[in-house]
């Protein structure tokens, strides 16, 4: 398998957690109900991609961005069809 990174714009506090929609150029919009405290809402945006992708959550890592709302992501192992999903969860609206 091959690992899969992206970019994502978290979005803490939320009402409840979201995934589609795209930041900019290529950043993938995930909404989180978690407060960004202590780590909180990137232990959430890990669970909400995991199920998004249907990997395990601790196949999902942060690579850069831990203390902002811009992030990489990686999954590793990845998905065959992560790119797929990833397009099309870019084209959706949250």
């Amino acid at each position: 398998m091959v690992d899969f990174r992206f970019a994502v714009r978290v979005k803490p506090g939320a009402r409840k957690d979201r995934v589609g929609g795209r930041w900019g150029e290529n950043a993938l919009i995930v909404a989180v109900a978690a407060p960004a405290v202590e780590g909180k809402a990137n232990e959430q945006l890990r669970a909400v991609l995991a199920k998004a992708f249907g990997v395990r959550k601790a196949d999902v890592s942060l690579v850069a961005g831990d203390r902002g709302r811009d992030k990489v992501v990686e999954l590793s192992p990845a998905p065959p069809d992560a790119a797929e999903r990833l397009n099309k969860l870019l084209t959706e609206s949250t």
